[in-house]
């Protein structure tokens, strides 16, 4: 999930963690990609996405400890309704969109968090978490890219709305690391009909093609990229990027939304390469599933029969 390779934070941030990365990451083990993902195409496909993973996450490498680390592959059935989560409460101000960013690793949009002017809470939070960016994550080809998967089954993208718990910490930096201290909703997207708010972002994609460009977005209202329903599935997590802290709780969405392939494409136009230097495109963003260990999804919806929440 996030991103530089860390949620949110500023360009100095991100020089620091990419120092971070490269003295305790590297990548990760083999044993560690996506094992349980099906994929459409068969076993060849699966092994050629694999093959694709983005560098942060191949080679040797010292494995996170840890037993709520994220993500996780989502079983409808494994998933325990609980009739005590709220619906979710969201309230943003368009008018805090202040900039998307080209991190190197993913495409990013940041809010000024300075008031409570955008946030969610209901769900299994307990206070109002302010809204501190966006961010998205995709595969090189539509078989593949989401973060999270639902037996077993991958999205081509997935959009991450980071939040802080602004009444137990003064600043995102601490509830980054700190207890209870991230909320995320997560939301899949999936090939369909053209998506009207995200064209909005895809138009300022040409401003930030290079690692570290950043452009002026004007006001934007978040919850338009939210699926008309509200059902979601929430469990403990992580960060998906370094630090990878245990500090997340979770919410992702059970209906994903549709973009159309031309809008996914669009992303893929992005690089991870700064101006001057060879191009490399950016894709194949998303972190391995992790175990759920001993954890329990909860969901806000009953399963039926079919599958289909009630």
């Amino acid at each position: 999930m996030l991103r530089t390779p860390v949620l949110g934070g500023s360009h100095t941030e991100s020089s620091g963690l990419s120092i971070l990365v490269k003295q305790t990451w590297g990548a990760l083990r083999s044993h560690w990609l996506r094992p349980e993902r099906s994929c459409s195409l068969g076993p060849c496909a699966e092994r050629s996405k694999n093959n694709a993973l983005h560098s942060l996450w191949k080679g040797p490498a010292s494995v996170q400890g840890g037993a709520r680390q994220s993500p996780i592959n989502i079983r409808w059935r494994d998933s325990v309704y609980d009739p005590r989560l709220k619906p979710l409460r969201v309230s943003y101000d368009a008018a805090a969109c202040l900039c998307a960013w080209n991190t190197g690793y993913l495409f990013q949009v940041e809010f000024d968090d300075s008031s409570e002017g955008s946030g969610v809470s209901g769900g299994p939070l307990e206070n109002l978490y302010r809204l501190k960016q966006f961010h998205f994550h995709w595969g090189a080809v539509n078989e593949w890219g989401s973060e999270h998967a639902v037996d077993g089954h991958v999205y081509p993208a997935e959009l991450h709305l980071v939040h802080w718990n602004a009444v137990r910490y003064q600043n995102y930096q601490e509830a980054m690391t700190g207890e209870d201290g991230l909320a995320v909703l997560g939301v899949f997207l999936q090939l369909g009909a053209h998506h009207q708010a995200l064209q909005e972002l895809v138009r300022v994609l040409p401003g930030i093609k290079h690692k570290d460009a950043r452009v002026a977005v004007g006001p934007f209202q978040p919850s338009r990229l939210l699926p008309a329903c509200r059902d979601y599935w929430t469990y403990l997590g992580s960060l998906t990027t370094p630090p990878l802290s245990e500090s997340v709780t979770w919410m992702v969405h059970r209906k994903p939304i549709e973009v159309a392939q031309d809008q996914l494409d669009a992303l893929r136009t992005l690089l991870v390469t700064a101006l001057g230097e060879e191009e490399k495109t950016m894709a194949n963003n998303y972190r391995p599933l992790q175990p759920l260990m001993n954890r329990t999804v909860r969901s806000s919806f009953q399963a039926t029969e079919d599958g289909a929440g009630s």
